[in-house]
């Protein structure tokens, strides 16, 4: 398995436990975005999962006003948004769990030239994402930070990457 699955899959099971420690399965979850194999992972570990789809949400956010669901997942989506603020304001349901990059001081944000929903318009501080979700009606009930695991090479870049969480998880309640 090479480095880029492995973070991923680590990724992944930390993403997944902390869903299960804030919320019960079966519970009806409204996923951010298309299928994909985080998606199919939740419905697994026994969630109802229904997924928004492929639209735009900066200009398409009607959709996280669905009705029935017990929580929002916008996991690595709200980093691809121009407003999330919008979209988070928006959402109709009781509980949101978010998942973004953390902005890494020496590096730049993701950005794919082949592909516009492939780009990163925001990489947060936490303190920035915390802010945002406040504004938004959210109160940030619990968050967590890890750093992808990887091989160390012998540069400082790699080291810092090492030692620099990359991802923040956070739990939320609405206001």
């Amino acid at each position: 398995m090479n480095n880029y699955a492995k973070a991923h899959r680590i990724r992944f099971e930390k993403t997944l436990a902390f869903l299960q420690k804030h919320l019960t399965a079966p519970a009806r979850v409204l996923d951010l975005g298309i299928t994909n194999p985080f998606s199919s992972l939740m419905e697994g570990a026994g969630y109802s999962v229904q997924n928004t789809g492929g639209e735009d949400l900066d200009l398409h956010f009607e959709v996280v006003r669905t009705p029935g669901v017990d929580a929002v997942t916008a996991f690595e989506i709200v980093e691809h948004l121009v407003n999330p603020f919008t979209v988070l304001t928006e959402i109709a349901a009781p509980r949101l769990f978010v998942t973004v990059p953390l902005r890494l001081w020496f590096a730049k944000a993701y950005w794919n030239e082949m592909d516009p929903f492939d780009r990163h318009f925001h990489e947060f501080e936490p303190r920035q994402l915390f802010m945002l979700l406040d504004k938004a009606g959210w109160n940030v009930v619990d968050s967590e930070q890890w750093t992808p695991p990887f091989k160390l090479k012998l540069s400082f870049r790699s080291f810092l990457r090492s030692v620099t969480p990359r991802h923040i998880a956070v739990y939320c309640e609405r206001k």
